[in-house]
């Protein structure tokens, strides 16, 4: 298989070693998840050259196998997963194939091209700050983020473990839910939300073309629903919900890598240095003082969404942003983004992206984010919108 797109770092493949609901399926992962025998880079050279291959395959990774799918790859991850761009020093840019010109996003770059490119039938990519998310919306295929917790983490290379998550991109939302299948708990019966909530300080964030891209498809899913309602998600202002979360995932970010960065001074790309430099100088008391308040902001969100509700928000605030913008821009861009990433990052709830329009010939996702535990629903629901959607 020629990679035209720069997705796949290795092609490593591993048979099934059972079958089941993904039997005849192909999936690739981001090249932080433990397969046995294969040394992950994390994208970075020097990760590389001071670990070792894995003993075993990373849990997720086994039931995937178990239940019929063939990994066919690792794909490329902006540098220890802390970036949403996708545009890495080291290993080049993955390239979007729905807008060649532009940033696939990231950490799971190469995961969200190898789907959209048609080199696997689904991905896996971990979506801590918005990793799943971000690069979905980008290039315009399905992405979940679970519930925190829900998936198993074990053999994958950790960023901030409080908001940590296994996610998985597909083309369509069938094969999305055929793997949520795998990796979920099983629950025994799945409704349809009766109510959905339109987050307005979200939508505010949203550039004016997409706002009216994506209005259509929002009319649609008020439209399913018993009822709708434009509601406020954060009474202290996103800006002040991105700021905890940056906070609080900054510092477990470098209590997590501190031995190894001092231990081997590895060279970043100028931004991902500034992130982990900025994040040393985070102090305990500060991470401390923000934890407490991301109690409040789990309680009032699980109070808001309960169990029969669903809050739907752009996935970004716009289409991709052009290649080598660089500087102040990408970085002022990002933060917007952050801004609605963090909503059910702080609060660890399940958020599925839709390929729902295009802007100027790229895709912007719309965004349905559930209560905790509701992660099969949430798949099954938006199974069950596909042909409205599309049509």
């Amino acid at each position: 298989m020629k990679d035209q797109w720069n997705a796949v770092v290795n092609q490593v493949t591993v048979e099934p070693t059972g079958q089941g609901t993904l039997s005849g399926l192909s999936f690739m992962v981001k090249d932080v998840f433990a397969v046995r025998d294969y040394t992950n880079g994390a994208g970075n050279p020097c990760w590389l050259q001071t670990h070792g291959p894995a003993v075993e395959h990373a849990e997720a990774l086994s039931l995937l196998l178990l239940e019929g799918a063939r990994l066919t790859g690792t794909t490329h991850t902006d540098e220890l997963m802390f970036s949403l761009n996708g545009e890495n020093v080291h290993y080049g840019t993955p390239v979007n194939p729905k807008a060649r010109d532009r940033i696939p996003g990231g950490s799971s770059s190469g995961s969200a091209v190898a789907v959209a490119a048609g080199l696997a039938d689904f991905a896996l990519g971990t979506d801590t700050g918005g990793s799943v998310r971000v690069p979905s919306s980008y290039c315009g295929v399905y992405g979940m983020r679970p519930t925190h917790g829900i998936v198993s983490e074990k053999g994958v290379i950790p960023l901030a473990a409080s908001f940590d998550t296994v996610g998985w991109m597909a083309r369509d939302p069938e094969t999305l839910r055929r793997v949520g299948k795998v990796l979920l708990p099983q629950i025994a019966s799945v409704s349809d939300f009766s109510t959905v909530l339109i987050g307005e300080d979200a939508w505010e964030l949203a550039d004016t073309e997409s706002k009216e891209a994506l209005a259509p498809c929002l009319e649609l899913l008020c439209g399913l629903a018993a009822s709708h309602e434009t509601v406020c998600i954060a009474p202290q202002g996103l800006p002040e919900w991105m700021t905890m979360f940056r906070t609080i995932q900054g510092y477990e970010i470098w209590q997590e890598h501190r031995d190894w960065i001092e231990r081997e001074q590895p060279a970043f790309g100028s931004d991902i240095a500034g992130r982990f430099s900025w994040a040393g100088t985070i102090e305990r008391a500060d991470q401390e003082k923000e934890a407490e308040r991301r109690l409040e902001v789990c309680k009032h969100m699980t109070d808001l969404l309960g169990t029969d509700t669903v809050l739907v928000i752009p996935t970004t605030t716009g289409a991709a942003p052009k290649l080598g913008l660089g500087g102040p821009l990408i970085e002022e861009r990002r933060v917007k983004t952050m801004r609605l990433t963090c909503i059910a990052g702080l609060s660890g709830l399940p958020q599925l992206t839709i390929p729902a329009a295009e802007v100027l010939g790229c895709p912007v996702g719309i965004s349905l984010i559930a209560g905790p535990g509701q992660d099969q629903r949430l798949l099954e629901w938006a199974t069950s919108l596909f042909p409205a959607v599309k049509g």
